[in-house]
């Protein structure tokens, strides 16, 4: 049975989309949905989906070089091996038809938009948009110009039921996705006044500027 997405704190760290360590790029299909991923994996079954164009990248470690990005050994420890990102289109949504309230969060890395919908697929009511900085830096023994990532969330009212990740395809990475939280996979909202420095203090030198957000919908 899916879980319900509208009272509980879930996060989404994009591990074990792809079938192995280094990989390709899975698409992640129904693996949040009770389905599979275009690798044939499968993940917890949040009645979460993903747009077509929706893919797993493999994150850089100090001894695998699989793409130009990598969280520099920072972050969660379980979630350092993928991450969500897109080669085509200007955006991909993440539908949660149960909903979700309270906030939502997110790392991330270059520049994009991220907005929060009232409907799936970014229809109904816009209940917030975060306009992302740039920064992205490098991360010296990791080979990856897309490093590191920046935490940031934002709190709402209302019932979000998608998320549109905008930006420039191949050029803006997300992951450790966490709904009910203001702070990415730590469900304590006591963060959020930090995570609000935040949005005014990142920076990325050398980077594409197109402009990005992540937008939420219910």
């Amino acid at each position: 049975m899916a879980a319900s997405a509208a009272n509980a704190t879930i996060d989404l760290n994009f591990e074990g989309i792809n079938s192995t360590y280094p990989s390709g790029f899975a698409f992640i299909n129904g693996f949040y949905d009770g389905g599979t991923s275009s690798d044939g994996t499968t993940g917890p079954n949040y009645g979460i989906t993903f747009s077509p164009n929706a893919q797993a990248i493999c994150l850089n470690s100090t001894t695998v070089v699989c793409s130009n990005t990598s969280k520099g050994g920072l972050g969660p420890a379980n979630s350092r091996e993928g991450a969500l990102f897109f080669l085509s289109g200007s955006s991909t949504f993440m539908d949660i038809p149960a909903g979700f309230t309270t906030g939502f969060s997110f790392n991330y890395v270059s520049v994009s938009d991220v907005a929060v919908w009232s409907g799936v697929d970014g229809t109904g009511s816009l209940l917030a948009t975060i306009n992302l900085s740039p920064d992205s830096g490098s991360c010296p023994g990791y080979s990856a110009a897309f490093c590191p990532f920046s935490p940031i969330g934002v709190a709402f009212s209302g019932t979000g039921k998608s998320i549109e990740f905008a930006g420039v395809a191949n050029e803006i990475v997300f992951d450790d996705v966490t709904f009910g939280s203001v702070t990415p996979g730590v469900p304590e909202p006591a963060t959020w006044a930090m995570m609000m420095l935040g949005l005014a203090g990142l920076g990325l030198a050398g980077r594409r500027r197109a402009k990005s957000s992540v937008a939420l919908a219910a």
